[in-house]
């Protein structure tokens, strides 16, 4: 997984993806997954069907079994399938329960600090730093579980739903191409939620801006 400190300004170059330990399948499946929203933003239905079904086709073929973004596309995919998504929301459940074992090989990034004193003392305590990181990305994927054992078909969000969405991740993506936005982007860039619930499956816990940078 990736490591280190890479601010970014949403144009990479591939030489900017390579220095962060990214490749251009993991900006594309942002980028698709975005896509999907923005086309449910603007109700149209149909097209945002198929940029979910394409972020699941590229996730199958470039992320591992335990990857979020992966158990994201597949909980995607099954809200465009109606009465016919058990199969695939069962193997949804199954990645992200997988979820679990990504978390614990991610990299916590190397983030900056206000002082020369914080930094001395992350540099001193760095698996405490990490562990208490790790605390937080798995609250994060608790969110998203606990949605997902609610009852109810699983259906696509609505537009006012998908336009919330994506302001939220225009607010709380990280700046740096890293692990934390991998997930980030796995627990906010979902198109579903429980038919009948008018609540947001992910994230109601809030952290603080720079928790997971």
């Amino acid at each position: 997984m990736c490591g280190g400190l890479t601010s970014v300004h949403e144009n990479w170059t591939l030489a900017e993806l390579v220095a962060a330990g990214w490749n251009e399948s993991d900006l594309q499946w942002e980028r698709l997954t975005e896509a999907a929203l923005s086309e449910l933003a603007e109700g149209r239905t149909e097209p945002a069907r198929q940029r979910f079904a394409e972020a699941l086709r590229l996730a199958r073929a470039e992320f591992a079994t335990n990857d979020p973004r992966l158990a994201a596309s597949l909980s995607n995919q099954a809200a465009t399938q109606g009465t016919l998504s058990g199969r695939i929301e069962a193997a949804a459940a199954q990645a992200w329960t997988a979820c679990d074992r990504w978390i614990d090989g991610m990299t916590a990034p190397r983030t900056a600090r206000s002082s020369l004193f914080h930094l001395r003392m992350e540099r001193l305590h760095r698996p405490a730093y990490e562990e208490r990181w790790r605390v937080k990305a798995r609250e994060l994927l608790a969110e998203v579980r606990n949605g997902l054992g609610e009852t109810g078909q699983l259906e696509l969000i609505d537009p006012q739903e998908a336009v919330a969405r994506l302001a939220r991740w225009s607010q709380e993506r990280p700046v740096t191409l890293s692990d934390p936005r991998k997930l980030m982007a796995s627990v906010i860039l979902l198109g579903f939620r429980r038919k009948g619930s008018a609540g947001e499956i992910a994230m109601e816990t809030h952290f603080e801006a720079d928790s997971l940078q």
